[in-house]
């Protein structure tokens, strides 16, 4: 699933910002949340690690949405 996931995520990452009104606002924050936890799981051998790019991300992520 996470193979699949991180080839989804690159084709459809224009498609759910903020202004696109808010059940696709809910869509991208979900996207990269689900995204953030599946990067630190894959992480998890490495605490530090699995939660700085699990921070990490969620905030870039967020950020993104709300700018594009």
């Amino acid at each position: 699933m996470r193979i699949a996931w991180f080839n989804w995520l690159p084709r459809h990452i224009d498609e759910y910002g903020y202004d696109d009104g808010l059940p696709r606002a809910t869509i991208g924050t979900c996207a990269v949340l689900l995204t953030a936890a599946l990067l630190g799981f894959t992480l998890h051998h490495n605490r530090p690690a699995a939660v700085t790019a699990a921070g990490l991300t969620a905030v870039v992520g967020i950020g993104w949405l709300a700018w594009h």
